[in-house]
C-alpha cells in the first residue's frame, strides 16, 4: 500500500508517522511518500519519520520528494495537510478580524474565508493532477477549512472525504470519563465541520443507550472548562458542543481576550521552530512530547481508521466524517457538507440516520451553510462582491459595514494569493 501525504513538510507529520507505525496491522504501509515545495524542511521530517519506522520495526519505505505528480503516481490515498500562506498568514487571519471587533481566528468568521479564498484553488489544483496521475485514488482532506475544502473537492467530481479531530477527541475524553475503552464510544455528533454538538454519548453502538445525561451529570464541570463555557449553559443545552461553539456563544469574550494576548499563529510559529530544530537532531526517534501542544490530537488515529476503511483494510465500521448530505438533516440542500456519523467503506461514507435536530442547532447550522456556499462562490470566481456577501452572510458578522471593512482588509492582506485582486 501506498499512501502519500502533500505537505509532508509540517511539522504535525511525525504524529502521522507515529500512527502508521504504531497501527501498522490495521494500515499495512508499503511506502509513505512525504511531499513539500519547501525541500530542506520536507528533509527533515522525513528523516525523522524514517527513524520512527526503524525504532518500531516498520518495514514501510519513506520518500522525500517536492515533485508531486511522481508522489502521488500509484498511491492508494493521498492526504492533504496543507497550509498556503503558511503561519505568516495565519497570524494576518487572527489579528486584522479584531479591527472591526470580530473574532479573529483561522477557521471561522472572517479569517477562516481567507484562508478558504487562498486554499480553495491551490486544493483543486493539486486534485486535478491527482485525478490525471492516479484517478483511483482517495484524496482525505485534512486542509482546513474542511467542510468548504470537501465541498469544492466533491463538487470537481474527486474521490474526496473530509477529516477533522474534534470527534475523535471528544471519543477519548469520554472514555476516559466513563472508565471503558473509546472502541466502546459512539458519538451522536451532528453539524458541519468546526460546528458540531454531541447530542449524545452511547456504549456499544449507535442503537445503545444515551449516557450523556448521566456524563453531563457527573463530569459537567471539567467538560464544560475544557470548552471554556459555563456549566449551566451546558445543563440548559443538555449538549456538548464543540470548543468552535465558543466563538458563536462567548463572542465578545472572546475578541477582548483575543487583543490582550499574543496570537495562536505566534504560539505556533515559535513552537515549530522548536520542532524542527529537535527533529534535525539525528539522535531522535519518535515524536517528541511538545507536539502535543502543537494541535492536531489522536490525528494519526483518526486518519488511519479512515484509510483503512477506505481501501477495505479495516478500520472503525463507523467513523465521524465530512460527506454529503444527501438528506441526512433535511433542512440543508442535499449537496452541502455535513460532519455526522457515517457508515464507511471502500465506496466511500453513508451518513447515518440523524434525529430530528432541534432548531436551536438546525437553525445555526443552515446559516453557516449558506455563508459556506458563498465562500465557495467567492473562492472559485473571485470579486469583491463576492467576498462581501460571503462576509455579510457569516453569523459572526452580518452588519454590513463590518462587512465592508472587513471585506478591504482581506483583500489587502491576501493580495498576493488571490490571482483577480
Amino acid at each position: 500500500m501506498k499512501l502519500t501525504v502533500v505537505g509532508g513538510g509540517s511539522t504535525y507529520t511525525p504524529e502521522l508517522v507515529d500512527g502508521f507505525a504504531r497501527l501498522r496491522d490495521t494500515l499495512p504501509v508499503k511506502e509513505l511518500v512525504l511531499v513539500d515545495p519547501a525541500t530542506e524542511r520536507v528533509e527533515l521530517v522525513g528523516g525523522l519519520a524514517r527513524r520512527i519506522f526503524a525504532r518500531q520495526g516498520h518495514p514501510g519505505r519513506v520518500v522525500t520528494t517536492d515533485d508531486l505528480d511522481r508522489a502521488v503516481e500509484g498511491a492508494d490515498a493521498v492526504l492533504l495537510q496543507l497550509r498556503v500562506g503558511g503561519q505568516a498568514a495565519r497570524e494576518q487571519d487572527e489579528t486584522w478580524p479584531l479591527e472591526c471587533g470580530c473574532v479573529g481566528q483561522e477557521t471561522t468568521g472572517a479569517g477562516g474565508l481567507a484562508k478558504a479564498l487562498r486554499t480553495v484553488p491551490v486544493v483543486l489544483g493539486i486534485a486535478e493532477r491527482i485525478r490525471r496521475a492516479n484517478p483511483d485514488a482517495w484524496i482525505i482532506d485534512f486542509t482546513n477549512p474542511v467542510g468548504i475544502v470537501t465541498r469544492a473537492l466533491l463538487d470537481e467530481g474527486h474521490r474526496a472525504v473530509g477529516l477533522c479531530n474534534v470527534a475523535i477527541g471528544f471519543q477519548r475524553k469520554f472514555a476516559a470519563l466513563l472508565g471503558v475503552t473509546p472502541a466502546d464510544v459512539h458519538l451522536d455528533h451532528v453539524g458541519l465541520n468546526h460546528l458540531t454538538w454531541e447530542t449524545g454519548v452511547r456504549l456499544g453502538g449507535p442503537e445503545a443507550e444515551n449516557v450523556l445525561p448521566k456524563l453531563l451529570a457527573e463530569h459537567g464541570e471539567g467538560i464544560a472548562g475544557d470548552l471554556r463555557l459555563p456549566r449551566a449553559l451546558l445543563d440548559r443545552l443538555g449538549v456538548v458542543p464543540s470548543y468552535y461553539l465558543r466563538y458563536y456563544y462567548a463572542h465578545d469574550e472572546v475578541v477582548r481576550e483575543l487583543r490582550t494576548k499574543p496570537s495562536r499563529a505566534a504560539e505556533v510559529a515559535a513552537m515549530e521552530r522548536q520542532l524542527l530544530e529537535m527533529y534535525a537532531d539525528p539522535s531522535l526517534e519518535e515524536k517528541p512530547a511538545l507536539l502535543a501542544k502543537r494541535g492536531g490530537a489522536y490525528y494519526s488515529e483518526a486518519a488511519v481508521d479512515l484509510a483503512a476503511a477506505l481501501l477495505g483494510g479495516g478500520g472503525s465500521p463507523y467513523q465521524v466524517v465530512n460527506a454529503r448530505n444527501k438528506g441526512t438533516l433535511p433542512f440543508l440542500p442535499d449537496d452541502a457538507v455535513i460532519e455526522v456519523q457515517a457508515a464507511v467503506g471502500p465506496r466511500g461514507p453513508s451518513p447515518l440516520p440523524v434525529p430530528q435536530v432541534d432548531p436551536l442547532y438546525a437553525g445555526l447550522m443552515a446559516n453557516v451553510t449558506a455563508y459556506e456556499e458563498l465562500a465557495l462562490d467567492a473562492a472559485l470566481r473571485g470579486g469583491r462582491e463576492r467576498v462581501f456577501r460571503a462576509l455579510l452572510a457569516h453569523p459572526l458578522i452580518g452588519q454590513h459595514a463590518y462587512a465592508d471593512a472587513l471585506t478591504d482588509r482581506l483583500i489587502a492582506h491576501n493580495r498576493e494569493h488571490l490571482a483577480w485582486a
